[in-house]
């Protein structure tokens, strides 16, 4: 299916070797961490390829959710009772916990949300319908999400601004000349992936952000897929929002967050209204409260987020330097065994990636793919991993992908070369 060069990775540390070595050492103990590796999958050993659709949940996540609801629960911020108290203090640690895993400045600039896309969406409902009219653009990316997708052509149809499109090129890296060259005065938002869901392409962040704001224009990070697999640092990039998802990173479903510059989100109008994001209310007039709480309207998901600050806990321990290296490592590894393999074509080989792996297999559809690894107890997914762009762009309707995390293992990228071989002799 023609020769692919084979791929370059991101070497960050100069360590990478010892933080592999490392990393391996403690592989038994991360493993023994997560309860879902002791099941099986039709008789077979539960191999989890699917870390970018969702992660599967340490010991010490799943306690402290179910310690919440069985020794400390309440509502948060009205009540003067112990238990509210104690709970509202839980909630807030995990706020702060976010603020310094992600570098903020101050635990202000963190609101909790249901996960990426409501951050998303949160901001083209405030800081989009407050800005943008009839022939403003918003510049998006070839690489993103549907998340980062939807809201803003639901956006254009309300206000009557331009969606634009930065193209991506044969190995999945965003075109940057044509990103340079669709910035203009009119540009009034970026919102770009800082990894791609369906490829693994990091995006150079930084620079595209520098470049945006040569023009004045806020920049928001898709970064759903790049907390779990690298230390972020939103003051050293300078984005002016950054949104994830906790069930990305080890945490619950249903929770996530949305970091905004303080100077955004003090200007920024409410999201939504009710409970507990105002100062006071009367018939007449309503003063809404100070950030984050303006923006977090009625009862949370207290639980999710006491869980999300219990995996970025977990994952500080762990090391976000450790992780990276050692999955890049396994990248590397599950790359070169599937680039040996002819019947199989790699999409998206871009020259810095995070842990993702997609491919399509001549002759075989994906979906049948998914279906004969899963006989095997392998998960990954098969689809378009609402990416839809994307595929068109590279002129297939789906792909497998394998998405790895710092719990897999060579062994387990072993076994779906084995079980690739055996859906491609069942086909052949």
């Amino acid at each position: 299916m023609g020769t692919i060069t084979m791929l370059s990775f991101e070497t960050e540390s100069p360590n990478k070797n010892a933080a592999w070595q490392g990393m391996l050492l403690d592989m038994n103990k991360f493993r023994a961490d997560f309860p879902i590796f002791a099941e099986s999958v039709n008789g077979k050993p539960l191999v989890y390829l699917d870390s970018a659709a969702t992660t599967q949940k340490p010991r010490c996540v799943i306690d402290r959710v179910a310690n919440f609801y069985a020794a400390e629960n309440a509502n948060i911020h009205r009540g003067v009772h112990r238990l509210s108290m104690e709970a509202t203090e839980a909630y807030e640690k995990s706020r702060r916990r976010i603020a310094s895993f992600l570098g903020a400045s101050d635990a202000r600039e963190i609101v909790f949300v249901r996960g990426t896309t409501e951050g998303i969406n949160l901001i083209a409902q405030t800081l989009g319908r407050s800005t943008l009219g009839p022939g403003d653009e918003i510049l998006i990316t070839g690489l993103e999400h549907h998340s980062n997708i939807v809201p803003w052509q639901i956006l254009c149809e309300q206000t009557g601004a331009v969606l634009r499109v930065a193209s991506i090129d044969d190995r999945g890296e965003v075109i940057r000349e044509e990103y340079t060259r669709l910035l203009s005065e009119k540009t009034k938002l970026v919102a770009l992936s800082h990894v791609s869901n369906a490829l693994g392409t990091i995006n150079p962040v930084r620079e595209m952000i520098a470049q945006a704001h040569e023009y004045n224009v806020p920049v928001l990070v898709d970064g759903a897929q790049a907390v779990p697999h690298m230390a972020v640092d939103v003051r050293e990039m300078d984005c002016d929002f950054y949104v994830f998802s906790g069930h990305k990173m080890f945490g619950p479903t249903g929770i996530g967050a949305l970091y905004g510059k303080a100077s955004w989100l003090k200007e920024l109008p409410p999201y939504q209204g009710g409970g507990d994001m105002i100062a006071s209310v009367t018939f007449d007039k309503t003063i809404y409260a100070e950030v984050p709480a303006k923006f977090e309207a009625g009862t949370p998901n207290i639980s999710g987020a006491i869980g999300l600050g219990e995996a970025i806990r977990y994952l500080q321990d762990a090391g976000m330097d450790r992780i990276a290296a050692y999955e890049r490592e396994l990248l590397e590894y599950a790359t070169s065994c599937l680039m040996e393999m002819n019947q199989i074509r790699l999409i998206g080989t871009a020259q810095h990636k995070a842990s993702v792996v997609s491919f399509v297999v001549d002759g075989v559809h994906a979906h049948d793919i998914g279906s004969i690894l899963d006989m095997q107890g392998i998960a990954i997914r098969a689809g378009h991993h609402c990416a839809q762009p994307i595929m068109d762009r590279f002129g297939v309707p789906a792909t497998v992908r394998a998405s790895l995390a710092f719990y897999n293992t060579k062994g387990e990228i072993d076994a779906l070369v084995t079980g690739l071989k055996k859906a491609i002799e069942m086909f052949g």
